[in-house]
């Protein structure tokens, strides 16, 4: 997606409807910066949004996220052309989330080992002792917290037996038995269990 061309398009419609940006942002319920983010192309409108903006501007989500008004000869083609961007762009944003779960999973582990050592090796207090390995076990509850939340959300677990793609539930993830990125699961089609791998696509 263009976002400078869908801001372009966005400013022609308001002004085409006779709209300031004041009065596009009441009729949304959003502010006045909100429309001009969107109209500088530094922004785009969550799924809430795309269609009582296109409701208020009488255009198509297609018309809106390709950034202009559509023959209907084209629309088809255009229709095909968005959604595969909007695939490839959301892949990207799932690789994305499953690096920062890496990584924050990962540092989580070592600062909570660094608490524990230095708990376990350094002559302190008792107190002290037991704070330093009450925050390491908080700081990395909190990170597998955040990390499952991401495991659930980014990409698709794929049944072993039926194929089928879906997006389990917190639960699920939290007390399936896992090694990488995949996890022994029931499948919500087939109702039989497998080892599911995480895919993207």
């Amino acid at each position: 997606m263009d976002l400078q061309e869908i801001g372009k398009f966005i400013k022609v419609q308001r002004k085409s409807k006779g709209l300031t940006q004041v009065q596009l942002a009441e009729k949304l319920n959003l502010s006045e910066k909100t429309i001009s983010k969107w109209e500088c192309g530094n922004g785009f409108p969550d799924a809430s949004l795309m269609l009582p903006l296109c409701e208020v501007l009488e255009i198509s989500a297609n018309e809106l996220l390709s950034g202009k008004l559509l023959a209907s000869d084209e629309y088809k083609e255009q229709a095909e052309s968005n959604l595969i961007k909007l695939k490839s762009e959301q892949e990207r944003n799932h690789k994305f989330l499953l690096t920062i779960e890496n990584i924050l999973g990962y540092m989580a582990s070592i600062v909570c080992l660094i608490l524990i050592f230095v708990a376990s090796l350094v002559d302190m207090p008792v107190w002290l002792r037991i704070l330093l390995i009450i925050v390491g076990l908080i700081h990395l509850i909190v990170a597998i917290h955040f990390c499952l939340i991401i495991e659930k959300d980014a990409g698709y677990y794929e049944c072993q037996h039926c194929h089928n793609k879906y997006i389990p539930t917190y639960k699920q993830v939290l007390f399936a038995m896992h090694f990488g990125k995949t996890r022994y699961m029931k499948c919500p089609k087939c109702n039989k269990k497998s080892w599911q791998k995480k895919v993207i696509k």
